[in-house]
């Protein structure tokens, strides 16, 4: 007779930056086998026991069939990715970035990270880059997810957090103006605060070319050209000022710069924005009238207005909307950014991207090196200086950096231009992946090792708020699989470093508070301890201090609401900037008269390595489409659900039709979870913002060609 143990652990999912809060039942039938389930977490603030499609099924990904147990190696003689043992895989890595580095130089190794990495494996990547193999060359794909905003956000306040206030507040305000996100897709659970706060008697502004599952639900709807984002917030401004709706005041006590960027936003008078953007000057009135009328009001913005080589000037006009009308640095008042990914706001504090160290510390201040250089023990003169950002470190690849180690990131289907990146990935001379399972990356590489996924290691994250979370370990991972804790540790041996990469979670994080005390990004008085006492709902950074460390005997609280009395700039004022509308990077013409916009949809996530993979999700939403209007299709001419090509200056990629009024004649509109035929991807622009860096994914000219059925794809 066998008994059954049941073990639930609170953690949270392994997705987006909402990072809901979770229970995972294990039961373990003493005879071998067990099972994982989802239970509802209902005490965590963030989500309240909801949870999405894709966190409800995340537990199929722990099933040995899909995802990687054992270490691959390529074959020599077969050019196949052939089964290996861990000693030879790890072996073969360091082989690589030893060899290269000896002939080219530290700067021919590259490092590229992920978004969806714990604060931990993110710090120890940044290290291992900077300390092991000396390279300035590591960024990660956080960099396609909020950098602009990250941005605005730093010129703007001094300070960079996803959203300044907690996501209850949301609720709470008396208008919200949401720019260029899909909330009810993209984080479902999120949706129920913009139903509250409309149940609350506040009005929703939900700017977006396509009508949306969002859009439906907002009071107003505002549908402009794609690119345009950055007139349509300095037309509103403009009407502000018109309408005397500025908070003076406010103006004079807590900012500096208006006048200047009064005068820019002077120059964009209503009618000039309605024909750059399509709205309507009526609508852009009413748009004033609700978020000026209400006695709080929020901006916020996702990856909609942010993506795109004037992402930076972008997100700094809506911040200039918010700073003219005394909407920041008030209770409920404020501009946010949605983060995407589930680390994309702690995976950036702490080291991984290619102009910061950890603690959110620029890599060119003195100071923080010296500092950061004292926590690892190196020569504050040794750590290189930044490197490329992420899409300029992929475009080098085989010429400048010849080998590459990837930790969490599918760059074939993420990557803008992404036929070219898959061309520069593959004349590599060398190429390591880490990953959970066999992506399209992956499937390129010399040595691919098996790592542990969120339920099979603890960890933190740091979600869209800024708060800090606890993921525990709920199951053990395949005997054939290993942290990435532990690959970093292997590696940095077999380089010649023996000390200073422990593979214990709570111990890398003990040296991140240290590596982080002072820094803009403090985590400093948050330990595994306070983060798992109570409901385990985190604490919000900064957080200068823990129990008996500010002398009072108890911890710093955290920061649930940032600026309410000064901003994070040296004087404590916020400043406006001064920024003009101007055209896409790439305009359409008569070779290419039609806009391409591409997003996400609610049972795929991301580059879909991982959710393609569960069943579920995958009779949900099957493959790639292209979404146009009737009018739209009846040029090319394409029947709804007949294929039809997409065409750009960079490749062509097929789907079928999804025909609906439900988008703008002038723009089709595609998802890039897919690879292959369907990859949207393979026709989006990697013009790159001057500030961020940032591609511009979110628009680009095409055309459209009808597809006889069964007829070959052109390679891209």
């Amino acid at each position: 007779m066998h008994t059954t143990v049941t073990t639930v652990t609170p953690t949270h999912c392994p997705y987006c930056a909402l990072q809901c809060g979770m229970n995972l039942s294990v039961s373990a039938a003493g005879g071998g086998g067990g099972g994982v389930a989802v239970l509802e977490r209902e005490g965590f603030p963030v989500n309240r026991g909801a949870l999405c499609g894709k966190g409800r099924s995340a537990p199929e990904l722990l099933a040995p069939g899909l995802r990687l147990t054992g270490p691959l190696v390529r074959d020599p003689g077969s050019g196949q990715l052939a089964p290996a043992g861990w000693d030879e895989a790890l072996d073969r890595v360091a082989a690589g970035l030893a060899g290269t580095r000896a002939q080219y130089g530290a700067d021919a190794c590259g490092v590229f990270g992920g978004g969806g990495l714990t604060n931990e494996k993110a710090y120890a990547l940044g290290k291992f880059a900077r300390v092991v193999l000396g390279t300035s060359q590591i960024d990660y794909n956080g960099r396609f997810c909020m950098a602009s905003a990250a941005a605005g956000q730093q010129r703007a306040f001094g300070l960079d957090r996803g959203l300044p206030f907690p996501l209850a507040d949301v609720a709470r305000t008396g208008c919200v103006l949401l720019v260029g996100s899909n909330l009810a897709e993209t984080m479902p659970p999120a949706l129920r605060y913009l139903t509250e706060l409309r149940a609350n008697g506040g009005r929703l502004i939900v700017v977006d070319p396509r009508r949306t599952r969002t859009a439906e639900q907002a009071d107003l709807h505002l549908a402009p050209r794609p690119g345009t984002d950055l007139a349509l917030a300095l037309g509103l401004l403009h009407l502000v000022v018109a309408q005397g709706r500025t908070d003076e005041e406010f103006i004079r006590e807590r900012t500096s710069g208006w006048e200047e960027t009064r005068a820019a936003a002077m120059a964009h008078w209503p009618e000039q924005v309605e024909r750059i953007t399509g709205v309507p000057v009526p609508e852009l009135r009413e748009a004033v009238a609700m978020f000026c009328g209400a006695g709080s009001s929020m901006v916020l913005t996702a990856r909609g207005p942010e993506q795109h080589a004037k992402g930076t000037d972008t997100v700094s006009a809506w911040i200039n909307l918010c700073l003219a009308t005394g909407r920041a640095g008030r209770p409920l008042s404020g501009y946010g950014c949605l983060t995407g990914q589930g680390n994309g706001q702690g995976g950036r504090e702490h080291g991984q991207k290619a102009d910061q160290l950890p603690g959110y510390r620029k890599l060119t201040d003195p100071a923080a090196r010296r500092h950061v250089g004292r926590v690892w023990g190196v020569d504050p003169d040794a750590l290189p200086g930044p490197g490329r950002s992420a899409y300029e470190l992929l475009d080098a690849l085989g010429s400048e950096v010849k080998a590459l180690l990837l930790m969490g990131s599918n760059p074939v289907v993420s990557a803008p231009r992404a036929a070219h990146v898959e061309r520069r990935l593959r004349s590599l001379d060398f190429l390591a992946v880490a990953d959970v399972v066999l992506s399209e990356t992956a499937a390129l590489a010399d040595v691919v090792l098996p790592v542990t996924q969120w339920a099979e290691e603890t960890g933190t994250v740091t979600n869209l708020e800024g708060r800090v979370l606890l993921r525990r370990r709920a199951v053990d991972p395949p005997a054939g699989v290993r942290s990435d804790l532990e690959v970093l540790a292997g590696l940095a041996g077999r380089l010649g470093v023996d000390r200073g990469f422990p593979v214990e979670p709570e111990e890398v994080f003990e040296e991140l508070r240290r590596a982080s005390a002072g820094g803009p990004a403090d985590y400093a008085g948050i330990t595994y301890g306070r983060l798992a006492e109570g409901e385990g709902e985190g604490l919000f950074w900064p957080c200068p201090s823990a129990s008996g460390e500010d002398g009072q005997g108890g911890g710093h609280p955290g920061t649930p609401r940032l600026f309410l009395e000064r901003f994070g700039t040296e004087d404590g004022r916020a400043r406006f900037v001064a920024v003009g509308h101007r055209p896409a990077a790439e305009e359409p013409d008569a070779e290419f008269p039609v806009l391409l916009t591409t997003g996400r949809v609610l049972a795929q996530y991301q580059s879909g390595a991982q959710t393609r993979r569960v069943g579920s999700l995958n009779e949900a939403a099957p493959g790639p489409f292209v979404q146009l209007h009737p009018r739209l299709a009846a040029r090319v001419p394409v029947a709804d659900g007949e294929p039809v090509a997409v065409v750009s200056r960079r490749g062509r990629a097929v789907a079928p039709a999804r025909i609906s009024t439900d988008i703008r004649a002038d723009t089709v509109f595609m998802p890039f979870h897919w690879p292959g035929e369907g990859r949207a991807n393979t026709l989006t622009n990697p013009a790159l913002d001057p500030t961020s860096r940032m591609p511009e994914f979110k628009v680009c000219a095409v055309r459209l060609e009808p597809v006889e059925p069964g007829a070959p794809v052109e390679p891209p």
